[in-house]
């Protein structure tokens, strides 16, 4: 069966390539404007889990597989959005969580979670090997592609016993490893074709030492660094001349594109670039909840105005992640002022791991209550939330709180719309 990455692919041997935005996010308002989006611009919706985010185990949001497909296709029937229109992708899918144990034991459990993925239904499957594990003592490139051959393996006998549809396999993965800049110093080096090439032939022959040949066709993409990237502060924009022997490179490797990590942030001209490039799978996730970050921030500053009984959602924020700082503390550097606008405004966006905590939860709901039952005042929208203002006033968006969250996430989502050659209302 060809699927919509298919498409995407073959579209890079023609004239006008196109891309897929890959949301890499669990947040319900996040979700929710791409599935919308999704249905403006009559294009399949990719949305992305990460090992550690969603596994057997819960993961740190406390879902299993299963449960996330179940999270999604709620909101889906929510907003009317077609199941058939949803692609859901498993994202550096191995012993990366289990990476402290010895191989056995954290392989083990990579099988165990690309069988879960599977089975929940989840059709972009990313082979993410690259870690070696804590008894590892000859770790090569050879090891890594073997390890993702045999992962392979399970999602493919999980497809043939449950008769479920064979899925699309992304190999490879970046450098630096996915998250973000650790330093603002740090600088990035664009994968060499050689590397890439490396890669594929060393999955290639795993693949196919295993039978996989029909498995191998399904590969899609290769993950690379094409030289983007953001931390706390900064941006790595995407400089094209610096990556064209990589993007020349695969147009000599047939049904396979790029999948670029850590797009957010870019400009649009830099993310029209990348998929003009072939790096064609743009993942994109603290961006979206960054803006849904800002898009409350503001709103908590016009119900200042206008509530005699705020919710103080700024505060409850701080404190909640004071009292427990283990998703920035170890990110987040320099003295006390530093830290403090990180942990609120950061690129990074660590912020993002609060919004489900009891308080925050309880403080937002206020902050929606507080604000629904009011017109909030279009001077204090143009002065805290200018773009939505001016939509509101033409008649383009209603005044009312979801509302303006949702289109503050869209603005970041029409950006990868134009990168990926779609447009709203095609």
């Amino acid at each position: 069966m060809v699927t919509y990455l298919d498409f995407v692919v073959l579209s890079h041997r023609f004239r006008r390539p196109l891309g897929i935005t890959s949301v890499c996010s669990a947040h319900p308002y996040v979700i929710e404007a791409a599935l919308r989006n999704g249905m403006m611009t009559h294009t399949p919706v990719l949305i992305e889990a990460t090992c550690n985010q969603v596994n057997q185990y819960g993961g740190y949001t406390g879902m299993t597989p299963a449960d996330f497909v179940r999270y999604v296709e709620n909101i889906a029937a929510r907003v009317g959005s077609p199941r058939e229109n949803l692609l859901l992708g498993g994202d550096h899918l191995g012993p990366l969580v289990w990476a402290h144990e010895p191989a056995e034991s954290a392989m083990e459990k990579a099988r165990a979670l690309v069988k879960a993925y599977v089975e929940a239904g989840f059709r972009k499957i990313h082979l993410d090997c690259s870690m070696p594990c804590a008894d590892d003592r000859d770790f090569s490139p050879k090891v890594i592609a073997e390890r993702a051959a045999e992962l392979a393996q399970v999602a493919e006998s999980t497809c043939d016993v449950m008769g479920l549809p064979l899925p699309n396999y992304v190999i490879g993965t970046e450098v630096p490893p996915a998250g973000g800049a650790k330093a603002e110093a740090e600088t990035l080096r664009v994968t060499r074709p050689e590397d890439a090439a490396e890669t594929i032939a060393l999955t290639r022959a795993a693949f196919f030492k295993r039978g996989l040949e029909s498995a191998w066709e399904r590969v899609v993409a290769l993950v690379v660094q094409p030289g983007v990237e953001f931390g706390d502060h900064q941006i790595h924009v995407y400089r094209r001349e610096e990556a064209q022997a990589l993007s020349r490179f695969i147009e000599s490797q047939p049904g396979l594109v790029y999948e670029a990590h850590s797009t957010d942030y870019q400009p649009r001209d830099a993310l029209r670039a990348l998929v003009e490039d072939h790096f064609a799978i743009l993942k994109v996730g603290p961006a979206l909840t960054f803006a849904f970050r800002e898009a409350v921030f503001a709103l908590a500053s016009i119900e200042d105005w206008v509530c005699d009984s705020p919710s103080r959602i700024l505060e409850v924020l701080e404190t909640t992640m004071l009292a427990n700082p283990v998703y920035w503390q170890k990110y987040y550097l320099g003295d006390e002022r530093a830290r403090r606008i990180a942990r609120g405004y950061s690129f990074s966006d660590r912020i993002r791991y609060y919004w489900s905590a009891p308080a925050v939860e309880q403080a937002f709901e206020r902050l929606r209550a507080n604000l629904n039952r009011v017109s909030i005042p279009l001077v204090l929208l143009s002065q805290y939330l200018p773009d939505q203002y001016r939509k509101v006033r033409d008649g383009r968006l209603p005044n009312q709180f979801d509302a303006l969250i949702l289109d503050k996430i869209q603005a970041v989502l029409e950006d990868y719309n134009v990168a990926c050659g779609v447009r709203i209302g095609e």
